[in-house]
């Protein structure tokens, strides 16, 4: 069974009790109308299987991401040297 975006950030905002800002608005040029992932592949060739769901993972990322050793820090901004 597949997972909307709209599902994933209504899971992940009901697990960890917090609010994901998210706009809707039409697609980019070039955006795919739809995009499907299969765990078989990957089952055959390395023998890896999935044992978690998306309630599983959506709590996991957010704890994970909460832990500031996992964070990376944007680079500090540098203003550009035009020549004016």
């Amino acid at each position: 069974r597949g997972t909307s975006v709209l599902e994933l950030l209504e899971t992940f905002s009901r697990v960890n009790q917090v609010t994901v800002p998210y706009v809707i608005s039409p697609r980019r040029e070039g955006d795919i109308p739809v995009c499907y992932a299969n765990a078989d592949k990957a089952f055959h060739a390395l023998g890896w299987k999935a044992k978690r769901n998306l309630t599983d993972m959506c709590r996991d990322a957010w704890f994970w991401g909460k832990d500031s050793r996992n964070v990376k820090k944007a680079p500090p901004k540098q203003e550009m040297n035009r020549g004016d």
